[in-house]
């Protein structure tokens, strides 16, 4: 696990068992709740870097964990991972009020409330801009190429040398390109986030094969959508620029047979 989120985490913790001994052990459940969205729905910044320790945290999925309306039909990577990141620590919290009585289990197994508690209104569900991120707008200037850029360039070179033989054959060999060039893995992901963390306002966009991950894939692989999207788009571009491709009558690259949707990640 990160460091930086086994910190986050134990402060939470000792802040939760601080609120409820202060307050005689009254709205185990809500405080909890209350606790985990105000800490734990992090920005763009402080959640790359935790990313960054910790890439296993790109598998996580949506589930039914996101609670925000405007997010939960199509969340955000960023989202999507502070999501679960909350409802980890909150199944912790509940152990926590469990052993020390503030809780208890009816017979069913499941957790017993007041009515007083059962009586107060929801937590504020907190939301997220992960379109600002003051790393990413400083590693804008930074002399030197990006590692996204670095991607792009190797797998723009590959193509230019496939497309001189087969200039034909352009629009699959952009697809072949893009697939060998793409980033699935969590630990090659992970780099690209802490030096852009604006990648964690992806969204899912329907890019992703709906049948594979049953309509609910991993956030890192959210972004390999979006990035070999990019590829692909870049390639084409090339392949218009040599003439293998022509375009229609606002500039988009014409695209053999049905093939003119964006790519979709299988």
């Amino acid at each position: 696990m990160s460091q930086l989120l086994t910190t986050l985490i134990s402060q939470v913790r000792a802040d939760y068992l601080d609120l409820m001994e202060t307050g005689g052990g009254r709205y185990p459940y809500t405080t909890a709740e209350k606790i985990c969205h105000e800490r734990l729905y992090l920005n763009a910044d402080e959640l790359a870097r935790v990313v960054a320790e910790d890439p296993t945290l790109l598998a996580a999925r949506r589930g039914v964990l996101v609670v925000s309306e405007s997010e939960r039909e199509n969340p955000s990577v960023g989202m999507i991972i502070s999501a679960n990141i909350a409802a980890a620590m909150m199944e912790g919290l509940i152990d926590i009020a469990l052993e020390n009585g503030w809780l208890g289990l009816g017979d069913d197994g499941r957790l017993q409330l007041d009515a007083e508690e059962l009586s107060l209104p929801e937590p504020e569900v907190t939301e997220v801009d992960y379109s600002t991120s003051d790393t990413a707008r400083e590693n804008l200037v930074k002399p030197g190429e990006s590692l996204l850029t670095g991607v792009m360039t190797r797998a723009e070179s590959a193509y230019a040398q496939l497309l001189s033989s087969a200039p034909h054959n352009a629009y699959n060999l952009a697809l072949q390109v893009a697939s060998e060039y793409s980033l699935f893995a969590p630990d090659d992901i992970a780099p690209l986030i802490q030096e852009n963390p604006l990648l964690l306002g992806l969204r899912g966009d329907g890019m992703v094969d709906e049948v594979l991950f049953e309509g609910d894939p991993p956030a890192g692989m959210i972004i390999s959508a979006h990035i070999t999207q990019m590829v692909v788009s870049q390639l084409l571009e090339l392949a218009v620029e040599q003439g293998a491709l022509g375009t229609d009558s606002s500039g988009h690259p014409l695209l053999p047979g049905n093939d003119a949707g964006e790519p979709i990640i299988h």
